[in-house]
C-alpha cells in the first residue's frame, strides 16, 4: 500500500516546525531569571539558604534553563528549572535538581 503525501500537507509540517522552533527561539530571547532568582529558587529546592549556593554555570535552552550550583559544604548539584520567560507568562515551575558524582 502506497500513501501519496500533499503538498499542502508537506507545507503544514514544514511551517508546524518553524513555529516550534520560533517558540523557543523566543523562549530563550525572553528568559528574564536574574542569577539571584536562580539561587533563590534553587536554594529553597536544596534547603539551603540563598547566601549558601554558588552559581557555576547556567545555560538557557528553549524553556528550560539549566545550572550548575555548589553549596557551602562543597557538594555541586545539576539543576534545571522550567520557565521563567514570556511563553510561560513568567511562571517558573519548581527547580530539579541531582547531585553531581
Amino acid at each position: 500500500m502506497h500513501f501519496r503525501t500533499s503538498p499542502l500537507a508537506t507545507l503544514g509540517a514544514a511551517l508546524f516546525v518553524t513555529l516550534l522552533s520560533g517558540c523557543s527561539t523566543v523562549a530563550e530571547k525572553t528568559n528574564f531569571l536574574s542569577d539571584a532568582d536562580i539561587k533563590s529558587k534553587v536554594a529553597g529546592t536544596l534547603g539551603h539558604a540563598s547566601d549558601a549556593i554558588t552559581l557555576i554555570d547556567r545555560r538557557t535552552e528553549g524553556t528550560n534553563t539549566y545550572v550548575t550550583v555548589r553549596v557551602k559544604a562543597g557538594k555541586e548539584f545539576a539543576c534545571t528549572l522550567n520557565g521563567g520567560n514570556l511563553l510561560s507568562a513568567g511562571i517558573v515551575n519548581p527547580p530539579t535538581c541531582t547531585p553531581r558524582a
